[in-house]
């Protein structure tokens, strides 16, 4: 990671030390927070809960603090400029390995097998229908080693494919259609929104690699320093309920929560688009899917309880 266990802690304490004042102001009080956004549907519910209110019943002043990448956002959330930030599952528990004391309080969007998010495309003219096919494959993903390699690979285990039988490549979501036409690659592993644009545009889906890891299970979430989540119990827990209900209106309200993701964005949303489903609260159970196979691949150095990364004030 990019940031030193030393940088992190000691930002921390400074967090903790700067925001007590907000943990003895009590639940009647307004509460103001810092969280960082991205406007993406699986992290769009801290824009849902702001826009709906759902923060302002529970007496929380939210201010968004958009921002575009991980490393950035966790030297943030160490240092006090941010107080909630959004990771994914694999970079809390990296930073957990590293000593570094992150927990989550709230879930992002989960993956579910009832509404794919995420697949194997390839045309709909390739020869490719099944994992066997893809033995001495190139398959495209956007980051090596990340998820989706580890997604891919899982389902080629559990298919009786030898991992090192097929190649992966380094692709930006854009140019993976580009790339399955001009045949630098075989197919793709992509997400939404790509996924819906790749299926509208001549491609179909080999196979739900990220059935794999589990039916359901969680890709990434709120998290804050430990520390801080000591010093405010009844604003993480408030936090976590306004997400609560945040993640439950959204779920509901397909095209209403599109119309305000769309006013972050300023781009219309495909309406062929599989939305984010959004669980009620972050649970081991969510969590420990990922961990575990994430430490079968080596993007782990071993798995450990999930509740290890969890914010204590919200199991």
């Amino acid at each position: 990671m990019a940031f030193s266990r030393r940088a992190l802690i000691l930002g921390g304490a400074a967090a903790a030390a700067q925001c007590a004042a907000v943990g003895r102001a009590g639940a009647q009080t307004m509460t103001k927070l810092r969280v960082a956004a991205v406007p993406i549907d699986i992290t769009a519910a801290v824009l849902y809960g702001v826009a709906e209110g759902f923060f302002t019943k529970r007496n929380l002043d939210v201010e968004l603090v958009m921002m575009t990448n991980g490393p950035a956002t966790a030297s943030a959330v160490s240092g006090g400029s941010l107080d909630i930030g959004t990771a994914t599952v694999l970079t809390i528990a990296n930073a957990h390995e590293s000593g570094i004391p992150f927990v989550l309080v709230a879930p992002g969007a989960a993956y579910s097998a009832a509404q794919p998010t995420g697949s194997l495309i390839a045309l709909q003219s390739s020869p490719l229908h099944s994992a066997k096919d893809l033995v001495g494959k190139t398959i495209g993903v956007t980051s090596l080693k990340g998820v989706s390699q580890m997604a891919t690979w899982a389902w080629l285990d559990t298919n009786g494919v030898a991992v090192d039988a097929v190649k992966f490549i380094e692709i930006p979501y854009i140019d993976m259609g580009p790339a399955l036409t001009a045949g630098r690659v075989d197919a793709v592993v992509a997400e939404e929104p790509a996924q819906s644009v790749l299926l509208a545009n001549g491609g179909r889906v080999v196979g739900n690699v990220n059935d794999a890891i589990g039916k359901t299970w969680l890709g990434g979430g709120w998290f804050c320093l430990l520390d801080w989540a000591n010093a405010h119990p009844d604003v993480v827990r408030r936090f976590a309920d306004a997400i609560a209900e945040a993640g439950d209106w959204a779920n509901k309200n397909h095209d209403a929560s599109a119309k305000v993701l769309e006013s972050y964005t300023k781009q219309p949303m495909n309406p062929n688009q599989k939305r984010a489903f959004y669980p009620e609260r972050v649970s081991p159970a969510l969590l420990q899917p990922l961990l575990d196979v994430s430490a079968k691949y080596g993007l782990l150095k071993s798995t450990f309880p999930a509740k290890d990364v969890i914010a204590p004030q919200v199991l």
